[in-house]
């Protein structure tokens, strides 16, 4: 394999993602297709790929394909965007879960507000660096999960199946499904002691991402806070106008 060949395909591809031809969200041709549209072999394309991935342009799971995450390469870090359960879903398979640690917690007076539950509610706190899978990256960001305190069986699963979100193991292992994710954004600082394993320095700024999972009768058996420094991580979303 010669750099320029595989540059060359990783080129087209780039291109073909800027122009719309690959629009954000979809997923690209599989390797097989490549190496015929290209008359290349499987090691040029997945070379391209990588190239690709490199720039923050693409994602890859085995089994979900390439999946195109940005226009234009990221500067200064990855940038998933996340705009349907869908999305949270491949993000949960494509970043995967360090598992920091796993307690049980009771909720006082600032975590019942944050959480929006009862203080004194029992929770199973899950804490996890999310990583994109390249190694020697930064993470993504920093994750406590607060699952009913009746989940206690997860400790095992969460750290066996690092690819699949917690929500996912509920419903699996429960059958409690959530019908519905709401989410509160705010800017904040890394908390100091967030900065060594985030890798930033203190003060710095980042984001807050508050989710609750609710089931179909509105009750909420999950709560996600996430926390990602500024620059690795970016939220769209898109709004419609009503038909009249």
């Amino acid at each position: 394999m010669s750099e320029t060949r595989y540059a060359r395909v990783a080129r087209d591809l780039a291109e073909g993602i800027a122009s719309g031809r690959f629009p954000v969200g979809s997923v690209l041709p599989t390797e097989f297709e490549l190496c015929d549209h290209y008359g290349a072999s499987r090691h040029t394309v997945r070379a391209a790929i990588k190239e690709l991935q490199d720039l923050g342009l693409v994602s890859r799971k085995k089994k979900l394909g390439t999946r195109v995450e940005a226009a234009t390469p990221a500067q200064g870090g990855y940038r998933p965007s996340l705009t349907s359960v869908a999305d949270l879903v491949q993000f949960g398979a494509t970043h995967t879960r360090v598992v920091q640690e796993i307690a049980d917690v009771v909720a006082d007076r600032p975590l019942a507000k944050m959480l929006g539950c009862a203080v004194g509610r029992r929770w199973l706190r899950i804490s996890s660096l999310r990583l994109d899978g390249d190694a020697g990256s930064a993470p993504i960001g920093w994750t406590d999960v607060y699952v009913d305190a009746a989940y206690e069986s997860l400790r095992d699963s969460v750290r066996a199946a690092p690819d699949v979100l917690i929500s996912d193991l509920i419903e699996a292992r429960f059958g409690r499904r959530a019908a519905e994710i709401r989410q509160d954004i705010e800017p904040v600082l890394i908390p100091d002691e967030l900065a060594p394993p985030l890798r930033v320095d203190r003060g710095t700024a980042g984001l807050r991402i508050i989710r609750h999972y609710l089931d179909s009768g509105g009750a909420c058996f999950e709560t996600s806070v996430s926390i990602h420094p500024a620059g690795r991580f970016m939220m769209s979303m898109r709004l419609k106008r009503e038909r009249e």
